[in-house]
């Protein structure tokens, strides 16, 4: 059946070039122009990653990845042409995975949704990070429980519903419970990529995190922060 990915993007060329370089790594691709189009394809096709542009001329891109995360998880990679922090930041905090500003060089984006499908096929497979001690798969304390087998995390016994990388970000912080982790160990972890300064992106999917888990901005009982350092769970 191969990997299906949705292709939303107003500006043909740029929509014609990602299909392009997408079908040359023989992914199956539907391309579409406007954001309703993408919502009617969203329902009928099972999608593997969604590559949302933000402006679209009747459905913006925040306004899609929001309908997606309301009932999937695969990845989605949000196309901007502004330079602001808040598009991104914005885009993240509805449940985007990542972000790539225009003009972009094709290969860079085509190597990012390998790195989003690579993940994902982790998570639905039930991996997760490599650990030391494989017999210890299943973590629980103070009503919260997370299992690196099923990937389910359960608080005070209501299953959260978090993307792949919300529940990395969790497993990874409860894997080095005690420990001050710091946003580049965190994002290099997860991630996999270089951390690069003033990147919000950890921050951003922490703040995601900690309103599922409906944990207060102030006085957080799991995730906290060690300002200037990083996060830790005690």
């Amino acid at each position: 059946m191969g990997i299906n990915i949705l292709v939303v993007e107003d500006e043909q060329s740029i929509a014609d070039l990602v299909e392009l370089y997408l079908k040359n790594d023989n992914y199956n691709v539907y391309k579409f122009y406007t954001g309703k189009e993408a919502l009617e394809c969203i329902e009928s096709v099972p999608l593997d990653l969604a590559i949302l542009d933000v402006m679209l001329p009747d459905i913006d891109g925040f306004s899609i990845c929001q309908k997606i995360r309301e009932k999937y998880f695969f990845p989605i990679i949000m196309l901007t042409a502004k330079v602001e922090d808040m598009d991104k930041i914005m885009g993240l905090t509805l449940g985007a995975d990542d972000y790539i500003t225009k003009p972009f060089n094709p290969l860079e984006l085509t190597a990012r949704v390998k790195t989003q499908l690579r993940r994902y096929k982790k998570y639905n497979n039930g991996e997760g990070f490599e650990d030391t001690n494989e017999t210890n798969n299943e973590i629980e304390f103070s009503g919260l429980i997370i299992n690196k087998d099923n990937h389910k995390c359960i608080l005070y016994g209501k299953q959260l519903q978090l993307t792949p990388i919300e529940f990395s970000i969790l497993w990874y912080l409860c894997e080095h419970k005690g420990k001050v982790i710091s946003s580049e160990e965190l994002f290099e972890a997860v991630w996999g990529e270089d951390y690069l300064d003033n990147n919000n992106t950890v921050m951003t999917h922490v703040a995601r995190l900690r309103e599922k888990m409906n944990e207060p901005s102030r006085k957080p009982k799991f995730i906290k922060t060690v300002w200037g350092v990083g996060y830790t769970i005690e």
